[in-house]
């Protein structure tokens, strides 16, 4: 069905045969014209408030160290993504620009609440909260996420917490953990297709693992809702993405994500392709046809992009349905 509706639009790069597998210092396409991202703000806007107060928190936002390029639109519109325990990753995949060592630092036991306030001071409805792996903890973070949403809730009863986290190394102990703890949306992200696994995430990642999170997320709370994200350019093909999106459908995933890949220094992996928006409309409503409640799907969209805002309105179209 995709492939039929890719097929009919002039000009808009897919691939249906030949994979292509990605490569850290391959030649890239020329970036297009349509592919703008507007600046962050200045001063005396949301933007500069929310930098200000998670810098004087000693907080960590994924939108800083991963060199999102939504950061202004999204900290404009009010929804910021915190990054709880350090900056300091232990995994090394080949598309994030995160610091990566074996040992970081341990966890800050004052983060959960420095957080609480933060978000208290931000006055939004609406937060992500993501960390970076952290392999080096017996329950990979999912205490201290767990921690850190019971006390968002304590302060603001009515906040919307979606947890963007790890694998937490396939400990499905720690996924119930964060599951039963209070929070509105369960994240992890597939990241790409099956097939490309090995080459864009680290090893102790993979597919089947992801998969089996997501799941065990939903049959903790069965009314919890999951989320994942595909970044395509890659060198995927149509096939394949549609693959990945079913998958997810039959992990119980009820929001999907789709962005553009972009590499955030020469020494991750190259872009393969950049993926026209007509193409990203067309995954949408391939998305929508096989049951996602809702799908965000275009160049700078990405996990935690605008997500708030996405929820919320899916939330208000599920009302409506309902109330017909």
């Amino acid at each position: 069905m995709l492939q039929c509706i890719l097929a009919s639009m002039v000009g808009v790069a897919t691939r249906t045969s030949s994979p292509v597998v990605p490569r850290v210092g391959a030649p890239m396409p020329p970036r297009p014209d349509w592919l703008h991202v507007p600046a962050p703000g200045g001063g005396h806007t949301r933007f500069d408030d929310l930098r200000k107060s998670i810098h004087g928190l000693d907080l960590h936002t994924v939108c800083e160290e991963a060199q999102c390029p939504n950061i202004g639109e999204c900290w404009n519109g009010g929804t910021g993504t915190i990054m709880v325990l350090g900056d300091t990753c232990t995994r090394g995949c080949k598309f994030c620009a995160v610091n990566t060592e074996s040992t970081p630092p341990p966890p800050d036991d004052d983060e959960p609440m420095n957080v609480a306030k933060a978000v208290a001071e931000w006055g939004v409805d609406y937060v992500v909260v993501t960390s970076v792996d952290r392999d080096d903890l017996p329950d990979g973070g999912a205490g201290h996420f767990a921690r850190t949403v019971r006390m968002m809730k304590a302060i603001k009863p009515e906040l919307l917490v979606e947890c963007l986290v790890s694998d937490f190394q396939g400990d499905l102990e720690g996924v119930a953990t964060l599951a039963e703890s209070g929070l509105d949306v369960y994240a992890h992200n597939v990241e790409t297709i099956e097939r490309l696994q090995p080459y864009v995430r680290d090893r102790r990642a993979n597919y089947g693992q992801s998969l089996r999170v997501l799941e065990h997320a939903k049959s903790t709370r069965p009314g919890l809702y999951t989320k994942s994200s595909l970044m395509l350019g890659l060198g995927e093909t149509t096939d394949e993405v549609e693959a990945a999106m079913r998958d997810l459908r039959s992990a119980g995933v009820d929001i999907l994500t789709l962005g553009q890949y972009l590499r955030p220094t020469e020494h991750h992996l190259s872009v393969v392709e950049y993926v026209r928006p007509e193409a990203f409309d067309a995954y949408r409503a391939y998305g929508e046809s096989i049951g996602f409640e809702y799908v965000a799907s275009g160049p700078l969209v990405r996990s935690s992009y605008r997500a708030g805002e996405l929820f919320l309105e899916s939330k208000l179209r599920d009302a409506k349905v309902r109330s017909a």
